[in-house]
C-alpha cells in the first residue's frame, strides 16, 4: 500500500554541499522524522545567495539540527536559521564547537565587507542563538523524538564530530569534514564500531592523495625560509582557527631550531585567535596523546617566537616577516589587505595552506594570474610568488577508501565536493568495489536539492523484560503483557513491572454510574440473584451494599442505585449485564414486582419446560436477538458481538472461548436449575 511504502522511504536531500564545497546543509527524512545536518554559508557568495536552499523545507517541522564543527561553511548560517526562520527544534554540537562558534561568527560579522542590508544576522542574533544550542559529549547517546544519535571524533579541527543517527533501526553516519591522519595536535578520526546502513561522507579532495605529513611540513618550512631569506614578506592566509594552530606549532618549532631566523618576526594577525586560545587549552583532552603528554610539562600553545597582531594599524611593516592572517580564502579582512599591499613586490610570497572554494581570491591565485582585482575595484600586477601546500585536514582518496572498506555501508552519499572531483571519486570507488563479491555498495552524488530515495523495511522487534523474561518461552506460546512504544522501540512488560522498566505507572480506573430505581430492594435482590447466583453483602462508604459477580457493587440511595466497579473488559461486561436488568425492572416495575413476590421454589417434573425457560432467562439477560436454539436442537446458542457460548441441553454443560461470557451463562444455567429443584432457600442476611 502507498502509506506503507512512504513510511519505509528514507530521503536524503542536500540543500547545500551537493556537488559543491560550501554551505553544507543535508536534510534527512524518515518515518516522519526530519533532521538537518549542518547549516553553513558559501564562502564565495554574499547575503542570501550564500545560504543553503532552506526554502525547500518547512523549518518548523525539523526535529533536530546537528552541527559537525565550527567552520563557516558548516555553521555560518546557524544564527540566521535560528533567529530568522520558524525553526523550533533542538540544536546540538560539541562543547568545543560551541565555545569557538561564538567567537568565530562574531569575527565574521565584523570583517564581512558587505552592506548592512546584505548582512544575514547581527551580533544580537548570534548572542540569542547561543541560548538555543545544546552540547553533547563524544560517544554520549542522546534521544529526541525517537531519533537516537551520538558522535565520534572526526579529526579536522578541535571539536569536530561525526554523527551516527538511528531511526527505527536504520543507522546513518554523517562524517562532516574528517581526517584519518593524526597531525601535531589533533587525533585521527575514529572508525565507528557500528556498521551504518548509509554513509554520508565528504568528497572534498576526490581522488587526490595527500603528501606525507613530514614531506609537507618540510616543504612548507623550506618555502617560508626561502621567502624571508630573500628579504620578502611571507603571507599565509588561514582561517583564524583550525589549521592555523597546526601551522603555528610547526613554525614555532622551526624558528626554535634556526637561531638565524630569530630576528625575523612571525605575526599571527587575529584577535580572535588570542580569544580562542584558552578554548584550545581547555579542551586538551580532545587532542592527541602527544599534546596531552606535553601539557603536563609545558603549554604547547604558548608560542615563544610568535606575536599576536590585532590589526594592520599595529603592524610595523619594515623588513622581512611572516604573517598568518585570516580569512583563509582572502575574500576580505586583513589577509586581503596585506596581499594587496605586498603582491606587486617580487621578493614577497604567498603560501596557500588550505582548501580553496571556487569563486574566491585564494582559488584564483592558485592559477598564478598576472593581474588581480582589488576589493576597491581596481587592478594590481601580481609579482609575488604563489605556493600551494595543503594542510587542509580533509580526507583524501586513500583515507576515504580505507574508511569505506572497514565500514562496508550498503549506501554511500557523497557531499562537500566540486562536481568533477566528486565524479572522479565516485568512479574510482565503483571500480575499486566492482570485483568484490561480498560488497554490494551503491554510491550516490546528488546535486543541490536533488533527493536520494532509499527504502528500508525492517521487522519490528519487541523486547520482553522483567518477570515476563524470567520464564523461557515455548514455541507457539502466547506472551501476555503491556506493549510500550517509545520512539521506534517496543517493550513488553507485565503490569507490576511497568514503573520499573518504563516511564509509565499502572493505575486503576474505578467506574461509577447512578441510575433511577423506584421498586423495593427485595425486587432488585431477587433478580440479581437470578442473574448472578449468590450475592455478597459489603459496606460501601459506610452504607450496606450488595456485590454482584464479585465485581459490581450496588448501593441504594433514596430513589437511585449507585453502581461501582473496577474498569476492565470483564468487569465492564458484568456491569452491562447488571445495568440491563436494572433498566428492565425500572421500565415496568409493577410486573417485575409481581414476579418477584409470587416466586417460590417449585419443582417442575416436566423436563421439556427446561430448554424453554432457559431460553427465556437468557433472552432476558442478552436480548432476544442474541439467544437461539441450535439447528440440531441439542443446544442453546448465545451470541454477542465478539463471542459465542453453547449450552448443552442434555447435560447443561456450557462451553465458550470467552471466560467472562462463560461465567455469566453458567451462572444463569445454575440459577435456573436451582429454581427448578426443591431446596430450602435461605434469605440474604442484609438490608440496604
Amino acid at each position: 500500500r502507498m502509506a506503507d511504502t512512504q513510511s519505509d522511504l528514507l530521503v536524503i536531500r542536500p540543500l547545500g554541499a551537493g556537488q559543491e564545497v560550501g554551505r553544507s546543509c543535508i536534510m534527512l527524512e524518515f518515518k516522519g522524522k526530519k533532521i538537518m545536518l549542518d547549516v553553513g554559508i558559501h564562502p564565495g557568495m554574499h547575503g542570501v545567495d550564500a545560504l543553503p536552499f532552506t526554502d525547500l523545507v518547512d523549518a518548523n517541522e525539523i526535529d533536530i539540527l546537528l552541527v559537525s564543527h565550527f567552520h563557516l561553511d558548516h555553521c555560518g548560517a546557524l544564527p540566521w536559521f535560528l533567529e530568522k526562520t520558524t525553526f523550533k527544534g533542538r540544536v546540538f554540537m560539541t562543547h568545543a564547537t560551541k565555545a569557538i562558534y561564538r567567537w568565530l561568527l562574531s569575527d565574521y560579522i565584523k570583517v564581512s565587507n558587505i552592506s548592512t542590508v546584505d548582512m544575514l544576522y547581527t551580533e544580537k542574533d548570534l548572542e540569542n542563538s547561543m541560548d538555543k544550542i545544546e552540547t553533547v559529549n563524544f560517544h554520549q547517546e542522546m534521544e529526541v523524538n525517537g531519533i537516537k544519535f551520538w558522535c565520534y571524533h572526526a579529526g579536522h579541527v578541535l571539536g569536530a564530530a561525526m554523527f551516527m543517527l538511528e531511526i527505527a533501526g536504520v543507522k546513518i553516519l554523517y562524517t562532516g569534514d574528517f581526517s584519518r591522519q593524526e597531525d601535531r595536535h589533533l587525533m585521527a578520526a575514529e572508525i565507528p564500531p557500528i556498521k551504518p546502513d548509509i554513509l554520508i561522507t565528504e568528497a572534498t579532495y576526490g581522488t587526490q592523495i595527500h603528501e606525507k605529513r613530514e614531506v609537507r611540513e618540510a616543504r612548507f618550512t623550506s618555502t617560508v625560509h626561502d621567502i624571508v631569506n630573500r628579504g620578502g614578506r611571507c603571507l599565509i592566509p588561514v582561517f583564524a582557527l583550525g589549521r592555523a594552530q597546526e601551522l603555528l606549532l610547526i613554525l614555532d618549532e622551526y624558528w626554535a631550531q634556526h637561531p638565524d631566523l630569530h630576528d625575523i618576526p612571525i605575526y599571527y594577525a587575529s584577535s580572535l585567535a588570542k580569544k580562542c586560545m584558552p578554548v584550545y587549552q581547555t579542551y586538551i583532552n580532545a587532542m592527541n596523546d602527544k599534546i596531552r603528554k606535553q601539557i603536563a610539562i609545558s603549554n604547547p600553545f604558548h608560542f615563544k617566537h610568535i606575536s599576536y597582531l590585532r590589526g594592520i594599524d599595529q603592524f610595523d611593516d619594515i623588513g622581512p616577516s611572516v604573517v598568518m592572517a585570516s580569512p583563509g580564502m582572502m575574500q576580505s579582512g586583513l589577509s586581503r589587505q596585506l596581499f594587496e599591499s605586498w603582491c606587486t613586490e617580487k621578493r614577497n610570497g604567498v603560501i596557500i595552506a588550505g582548501y580553496c572554494v571556487e569563486g574566491t581570491l585564494a582559488k584564483h591565485l592558485m592559477s598564478e594570474p598576472d593581474e588581480i582585482s582589488t576589493s576597491a575595484g581596481g587592478k594590481l600586477a601580481r609579482k609575488c610568488s604563489i605556493d600551494y601546500i595543503s594542510f587542509s585536514a580533509h580526507s583524501d582518496y586513500e583515507q576515504t577508501s580505507t574508511f569505506i572498506r572497514i565500514l562496508k555501508p550498503p549506501h554511500i552519499v557523497l557531499v562537500h565536493g566540486e562536481q568533477n572531483e566528486m565524479s572522479r571519486l565516485k568512479a574510482a570507488l565503483i571500480r575499486e568495489y566492482e570485483d568484490t563479491k561480498d560488497s554490494n555498495i551503491v554510491i550516490h552524488n546528488p546535486r543541490n536539492t536533488e533527493a536520494v530515495e532509499l527504502h528500508f523495511k525492517g521487522e519490528k522487534t519487541v523486547k520482553v523484560v522483567g518477570t515476563l523474561a524470567s520464564v523461557k518461552p515455548k514455541n507457539e506460546a502466547n506472551v501476555s503483557g503491556i506493549l510500550v512504544k517509545k520512539g521506534f522501540n517496543y517493550t513488553l512488560v507485565a503490569p507490576p513491572d511497568l514503573a520499573a522498566y518504563t516511564d509509565l505507572a499502572p493505575c486503576t480506573i474505578t467506574q461509577r454510574q447512578t441510575v433511577a430505581f423506584g421498586p423495593p430492594l427485595s425486587v432488585l435482590k431477587y433478580f440479581m440473584k437470578e442473574l448472578a447466583g449468590d450475592l455478597e453483602a459489603v459496606m460501601w462508604r459506610g452504607k450496606p451494599a450488595v456485590r454482584v459477580f464479585k465485581a459490581v457493587t450496588i448501593v441504594k440511595d433514596d430513589n437511585h442505585l449507585i453502581l461501582e466497579w473496577t474498569g476492565n473488559h470483564v468487569n465492564d461486561m458484568y456491569a452491562d449485564a447488571v445495568l440491563g436488568v436494572i433498566l428492565q425492572i425500572e421500565s415496568n416495575p409493577e410486573t417485575f414486582e409481581k414476579t418477584a413476590n409470587e416466586a417460590k421454589p417449585t419443582y417442575f417434573p416436566d423436563e421439556d419446560a427446561y430448554p424453554e425457560r432457559l431460553i427465556v432467562l437468557l433472552q432476558e439477560i442478552f436480548g432476544e436477538e442474541h439467544v437461539d436454539m441450535s439447528e440440531d436442537g441439542l443446544a442453546i446458542v448465545v451470541s454477542t458481538d465478539e463471542s459465542t457460548a453453547n449450552v448443552d441441553i442434555a447435560t447443561s454443560e456450557v462451553t465458550s472461548g470467552d471466560d467472562s461470557l462463560l461465567r455469566i451463562v453458567s451462572s444463569a444455567v445454575a440459577r435456573l436449575q436451582s429454581a427448578l429443584t426443591p431446596c430450602s432457600g435461605a434469605p440474604i442476611p442484609m438490608e440496604i
